[in-house]
């Protein structure tokens, strides 16, 4: 009999402690705010500077400020404003590059705390010890905390470079991808070769999963057969070595690729651009990828940008801003 008792009491102890943590878990779920994602675009060629939209579930996205601009560059800086990015540092600020010319040999940079007002405003000159080269595009940021890093990855077109595959894209464009990196954007460290998967490639999204980082990127080539699609490479550490995965878009003829992780799955998102519209992939294995594209919703008119997690209060102001 003591010995039911004491199972009795045991049974009864670990069934309380079951409801008390159960509770307090349940709890903190509650209190803990839903996520919310913004993408960063522009439209039309890019005469008109930053758009936003935001979802709650990496499917629905809706246009702030009615769609019309959050910031345009003054012309001193760039006539344009193309492939934005954007990502916020550990202080706070948002670092936002972006293409501002379609000959520059330098980048668009600004920085925000709010993504209403941008500061700092002014150009990259991340090319200019080329002189042969044609173009500085797509340039796109990462931030690698652990070593509290920004990346700064773009492609461009060096006349005489990579003769393996001339003429391979459009206008006689060979891109291959360069990056330089710093801490303060004040401070760069010297442009260096970044991606050459031996042919024409541009586009390039980097993230991390776990203690790997994905590269996202298309391939550019045109002739003598068109790839125009978007592939990913894995490495261990953001300036590489990569290891091809191989091509994941659900079609051809698309571009500027920008990845998110929802509950555990990868969403990878693109401008299907001769289409005027955008496609995404999702993946839980970053192996096996669903075309999902019949489930999106964009802005009309939206061209490629970059996708980030927000939070509340400035999803909140932005939401305030009227055009």
């Amino acid at each position: 009999m003591p010995n039911m008792i004491f199972r009795f009491l045991h049974i009864l102890l670990f069934f309380v402690l079951f409801l008390v943590l159960g509770s307090s878990f349940f709890a903190q779920e509650l209190k803990s705010p839903p996520k919310r994602w913004l993408f960063s675009y522009f439209t039309q060629k890019g005469e008109d500077g930053l758009h936003f939209a935001w979802s709650a579930d990496g499917r629905t996205w809706k246009a702030l400020k009615e769609g019309k601009a959050f910031f345009i560059p003054p012309e001193n800086v760039s006539k344009l404003l193309r492939d934005p990015s954007i990502v916020r540092s550990p202080d706070g600020v948002f670092h936002l590059v972006w293409t501002g010319s379609w000959t520059s040999k330098s980048i668009g940079y600004a920085a925000s705390r709010d993504l209403i007002e941008w500061t700092d405003v002014r150009s990259i000159p991340v090319m200019e010890h080329e002189p042969n080269t044609r173009n500085t595009w797509a340039p796109e940021l990462f931030h690698d905390e652990p070593s509290q890093t920004f990346y700064i990855i773009w492609s461009s077109t060096v006349r005489g470079k990579f003769p393996e595959t001339p003429e391979s894209s459009e206008t006689n464009y060979n891109h291959r991808m360069y990056y330089t990196t710093t801490k303060d954007f004040k401070n760069f460290s010297e442009t260096k070769l970044y991606w050459n998967p031996n042919h024409n490639v541009i586009d390039g999204f980097l993230t991390k999963d776990g203690k790997q980082y994905l590269l996202f990127y298309k391939d550019e080539t045109l002739k003598p057969e068109a790839k125009k699609n978007i592939l990913l490479a894995i490495g261990l550490s953001p300036a590489g070595p990569f290891e091809v995965q191989g091509v994941i878009s659900h079609t051809n003829w698309v571009e500027g690729p920008t990845a998110l992780n929802i509950n555990n799955e990868w969403f990878l998102y693109y401008d299907c651009y001769t289409k005027d519209h955008f496609g995404a992939v999702k993946s839980k294995d970053l192996k096996i990828w669903e075309n999902i594209t019949n489930k999106l919703c964009f802005p009309i008119h939206a061209r490629h940008g970059t996708t980030f997690e927000v939070d509340q209060e400035i999803l909140k102001k932005l939401l305030e801003v009227r055009p």
